[in-house]
């Protein structure tokens, strides 16, 4: 039983939560530079916007604590932030720490999907356009996300790469639905390289992880390849991601974006060549974050110039 004072509890929700980890989130910037010159301070869209990222800051608390408390009953997570993982804070892991119990991580999950969902469903509500395919979108977007590790656990029947691209796919073409009701083709491929940054820095956690992941039978790229082939399959995810920077202005980018996603392709190279030539996976890891972030910044200057 936890006897942590209330400060210390709300850190470990936060903790829970990963609420650090804003990566996702910053779709948000990224659909409001794609949007129309007279609609970005326009209050019905901002409220839009507001409604829906705090709902999803809370879709994805969710996940994330549902996906904790799987690895907590499987053993993965002790397995993956044990003594001999001594590069990963265990403090990220508030169960194994004994900070929240498995029945306060379940309450909270649930109270957090609940609430964002209501929220998902009151930008709906408030949205000037409700185009029957973001409305599709957010529904499947809402119930795979609690069913991730939980439920019918989908990372753990072969979806899990798939799954992280997804959801930041979504997370940009749901609000900008909402907001103008159509997409073209240069909000399709700016969709797609967010969504394929949380990716290439997911798989260098499955990665590092695959032992783990082996012992329970969660099916990453990683856990079901050889290294060679796990190689392989990131190399591929980079190069699609550096080929549709190259094709971006095909679907209507401007000409010069290429060179403004430059930034991208280098940091991107570079991760792969600490991942797996210098085999410091969790250092690439990190990397990808700040190459997701470096890219977010590339797409809102590219938008708003």
């Amino acid at each position: 039983m936890t006897t942590l004072a209330a400060p210390g509890r709300a850190r470990a929700y936060a903790r829970l939560a990963k609420l650090d980890i804003v990566d996702y989130y910053l779709g948000v910037l990224v659909v409001w530079a794609l949007l129309p010159a007279d609609l970005r301070f326009d209050g019905r869209v901002l409220a839009v916007a507001a409604l829906f990222l705090v709902g999803e800051v809370l879709v994805m608390a969710a996940m994330v604590a549902l996906d904790d408390v799987t690895g907590f009953r499987d053993g993965s997570d002790r397995a993956n932030y044990g003594p001999d993982a001594p590069a990963r804070k265990l403090a990220r892991k508030p169960l194994l720490t004994g900070a929240l119990t498995e029945r306060q991580a379940l309450r909270f999950a649930f109270a957090a999907a609940v609430a964002g969902g209501a929220l998902w469903l009151a930008a709906v509500v408030v949205a000037p356009h409700r185009p029957m395919w973001t409305l599709v979108l957010l529904v499947v977007t809402f119930f795979f996300a609690l069913q991730y590790s939980w439920g019918v656990k989908l990372s753990y029947h072969g979806f899990q790469e798939f799954f992280l691209a997804a959801l930041g796919w979504a997370v940009v073409l749901a609000p900008y639905g909402l907001a103008v009701g159509e997409v073209d083709g240069a909000v399709v491929v700016q969709a797609l390289l967010f969504g394929l940054g949380p990716l290439l820095f997911g798989v260098y956690s499955n990665t590092n992880d695959v032992e783990g992941d082996r012992q329970v039978g969660r099916p990453t790229v990683a856990a079901l390849t050889s290294p060679r082939g796990n190689r392989v399959f990131v190399t591929a995810v980079s190069a699609v991601e550096i080929a549709l920077v190259l094709a971006a202005p095909l679907a209507g980018a401007p000409w010069w974006f290429p060179l403004a996603l430059l930034p991208t392709a280098a940091s991107r190279l570079n991760q792969l060549r600490v991942g797996f030539h210098r085999g410091d996976v969790l250092r690439a890891r990190k990397l990808g974050i700040h190459t997701h972030r470096i890219t977010v910044v590339a797409l809102v200057v590219v938008n708003l110039l």
